[in-house]
Order: C-alpha cells, then structure tokens, then sequence
C-alpha cells in the first residue's frame, strides 16, 4: 500500500515537472502570448484536464517558473555569502545572474513588466506577480545598509525598486548593446550611487 502511494506521488510529481518543463520550450519558442495551455499539454503528452490538477491558469506556470529561476539565483548568492562577499559584490552578482536567467528565459519578462498585456483572462492574474527579485535585492541591500556598506538615508525598499525597475527599462533598450551588459552597466552606476566610500566609514 505504502509502495502504491510513493508511486502514485512520484507520478504525480514527474507529471507537474513535464508540464512545467514543456511550458518553458513552448514559451520560448512561441511567445506567453502564443502558447495555449492546450498546446502545451499536447506537446506534453497529457490530457487538458489534467493540467487544472496541478495549475489553474497559464500565468501560475509562468509565475511558478518565474519563482524557481529567482530560487536559482537565491542559491547563487546564498553560496557567495558563505565566501565572505561584501554586500556590493552580492548585489552585484545577483543582479548579474539575475540578467542572464531573464536573458536565456524572456518568457518571464511580462512579470517585470505587465502581466496583465500578454494575458487571456488579465482579471484573474493575482495581486501580487513578483517571483521574489526584487525582495531577494531588498534583503541584500538591507544587509548591506546594516553593515555600513550601503546609505541609509534611502529606504531598501526603494532602492530595490529601482534595482527591479532596471530590467523594465532595459528590455525596451534600443541601445547596441546586449541585454546582459546593459544591466551590469546600469547596476554598477546605481552602485556607486548607493556604496558609503571607504573614507567615510574611518
């Protein structure tokens, strides 16, 4: 009986993660916009019906592969934090693996920027579309204003904001420049705006 449960469990998560995975091909080959949830289930394999066992829209797919690049990233740092890292160099990478996970996944874009312009059903988008960047650069910069790195005289939040915000306007970037590089350009000039020198910390 018990062997029959774990079965059924493992099936049923190897079925979400095929969604899941297929979703993601589909998005990038065809667009948000383009992809149905009929055709990614066809190309899974899987029966319609069985997609609203697990998901109950195509925006959670995307916000669910959205949140598990951000845990990715989280990873990322949470490794560089063990090495010592000032808060710079972390929000720096972050900001970094950030662009290149976006970079490689342009299917999470309408989360930075409108959900609701790339979407059947926009009134039954949730409140709340952050996948968790811009609370993952809030925490670092909030370390970092602790440690007496970071100016305090402006709240994490806001400078977290205009780290999100970055993305927004790079992705309508008509500048000749790669997207990835474009960002790490823009985050070391917010940088410099935001790190106590080191004269004023002695």
């Amino acid at each position: 009986m018990a062997d029959r449960i774990g079965l059924r469990k493992l099936k049923k998560f190897q079925a979400r993660q095929t969604i899941l995975t297929v979703a993601a091909r589909q998005f990038k080959l065809d667009g948000f916009a383009n992809t149905s949830i009929a055709g990614i289930m066809q190309a899974a394999g899987l029966g319609v019906g069985t997609f609203y066992n697990y998901f109950n829209s195509k925006e959670e797919v995307l916000l669910t592969l959205a949140k598990n690049l951000c845990d990715e990233v989280a990873e990322n740092i949470s490794a560089a934090d063990a090495g010592n890292n000032s808060s710079s160099e972390l929000l720096e990478l972050c900001c970094v693996c950030t662009a290149k996970l976006i970079d490689e996944n342009r299917f999470i874009l309408p989360l930075f920027i409108s959900a609701s312009e790339y979407s059947d059903k926009p009134e039954q988008i949730p409140q709340s579309l952050s996948p968790g960047f811009r609370e993952l650069f809030e925490k670092i910069i909030l370390h970092g204003q602790e440690r007496g790195e970071f100016r305090a005289d402006v709240p994490s939040n806001i400078i977290a904001e205009m780290v999100h915000s970055i993305y927004q306007t790079t992705a309508f970037s008509k500048l000749d420049i790669s997207f990835r590089e474009n960002i790490r350009l823009k985050v070391k000039i917010l940088l410099d705006g935001i790190k106590i020198p080191l004269a004023a910390k002695t």
